[in-house]
């Protein structure tokens, strides 16, 4: 065949034939948006903080910022000093102390949970209708004024029969002081512990459709976490994983899957001493939330560790070793959020973040600009790692670990363009690169 003679084509199939196929999975596609619409979009904070809620006060926020500060300074006052406990190098040790520095100066907590479950304990019902009371108005005004952490809500008590009613009881206050208070906050969310079936998601649907209604709010507002602390939540007795029955048990309000490390543990007959978030159970119970949760737009959180950085220098410098590698090992893992039970906790966990994006940031930057611009290179790049390339950066840029500035210098590209990347439209993913 001559150059430039157009190609003959022939296909041997009807038309209908791909017609009656298209048909006969509609149901199919249908199906499949609505079970894996993707991920929202939305900042994912890098961790969860956990107050009693006798405890949380209105500079609760700062205070915890005001004590991780301190610790630096008693325990590691300068760079080289934080370096040498974290194995920090060069550049990216003063960098990322610097970071961590402005970060509990300007925004030390992202996500706080005002805990009326284990960290609350069973009360007088007098004594906590007030205190969730007085936590909505505290969180309505912290809202109002601008001194919120970007995400902030409760966990109420569980579905299990001896608490049922208070932990309903206890959502109910709360959201109606919010209510009352201006409206929901868009960095509301809620936490539902220790859920052990889906059952006990849906009934948490009803009550939440329940409460729209009685204030007159539009279906499917509101929102909420599961906890997943209990064996029966990742295996049933029919042996299915039940955490996957109970992401569609939320019709749609799921917004994360928490792991309970020491609950979860527990729940399992693994020692005290060995209870962690690196324990062999912990890694089988976060894969199964893993695999659960993709495509459906839930989040999956790591557990926290229950090892504080107090005392002398030198058990301080250990804890922040532990917490330091543990944050750092979820991250490879794609448990992108933790727990963090302690102001202690602070420094190690922005330093683990923060060094977690900018050591890949550069050829996380060169590889999205080369795939970007249809360019060539060592690598060659899926419509799907660039997805996950595009997430990465959001992710450093949300945190703090990144500033817009560079990654718009060595990618050529705008936060819009990152998140065009990082959410394609449903079939972009398995389109061929031209």
């Amino acid at each position: 065949m001559g150059q430039g003679q157009q190609e003959r084509v022939a296909t041997s199939l009807a038309g209908a034939v791909s017609e009656e196929i298209s048909a006969s999975l509609a149901s199919v596609d249908t199906e499949l948006e609505r079970r894996y619409p993707g991920d929202p979009g939305t900042r994912q904070p890098v961790h969860t903080v956990y107050v009693p809620g006798d405890a949380f006060t209105a500079r609760t926020l700062r205070s915890w910022g005001d004590q991780a500060l301190a610790a630096l300074d008693e325990h590691a006052p300068d760079a080289a000093s934080f370096a040498a406990v974290l194995g920090l190098e060069g550049r990216l040790a003063e960098d990322v102390y610097a970071r961590v520095r402005a970060k509990l100066e300007r925004e030390p907590v992202e996500d706080l949970r005002v805990d009326f479950e284990d960290g609350y304990g069973n009360r007088p019902d007098t004594e906590e209708d007030e205190t969730a009371a007085r936590a909505a108005r505290l969180i309505a005004e912290a809202y109002g004024n601008g001194t919120a952490a970007p995400y902030m809500g409760i966990r109420m008590k569980c579905m299990e029969a001896a608490v049922r009613d208070r932990g309903i009881r206890t959502l109910d206050i709360f959201l109606t002081g919010l209510m009352e208070a201006g409206g929901l906050p868009d960095g509301l969310v809620l936490t539902l512990p220790k859920v052990t079936c889906p059952e006990q998601v849906t009934a948490m649907v009803r009550l939440l459709e329940a409460f729209e209604k009685a204030r007159g709010l539009e279906p499917g507002r509101i929102g909420f976490e599961i906890q997943i602390e209990t064996s029966q939540s990742i295996l049933a007795a029919d042996g299915t994983a039940t955490v996957a029955r109970m992401i569609q048990a939320a019709e749609g309000r799921a917004t994360g899957l928490h792991y309970g490390t020491f609950d979860y543990s527990a729940c399992l007959g693994v020692s005290a001493a060995h209870q962690a978030s690196d324990h062999p159970a912990a890694d089988h119970a976060k894969a199964v939330m893993q695999v659960a949760a993709a495509g459906t737009g839930v989040r999956v959180s790591d557990g926290s560790t229950n090892v504080l950085p107090v005392g002398p220098t030198e058990k301080v410098h250990d804890a922040w070793r532990l917490h330091y590698g543990l944050t750092r090992r979820a991250l490879a893992r794609a448990y992108y959020q933790g727990w963090d039970m302690h102001p202690g906790h602070l420094p190690t966990r922005y330093a683990a973040v923060f060094a977690f994006y900018r050591e890949g940031f550069e050829q996380a930057a060169a590889r999205l600009a080369r795939y970007a611009g249809r360019a060539g290179g060592d690598i060659m790049d899926e419509p799907a790692t660039a997805k996950a390339l595009a997430g990465y950066l959001l992710r450093g840029l949300d945190c703090g670990a990144l500033d817009i500035a560079e990654v718009a210098r060595l990618t050529g590209l705008t936060r819009a363009d990152l998140e065009g990347f990082a959410a394609p439209r449903r079939g972009d993913l398995t389109a061929s690169v031209r």
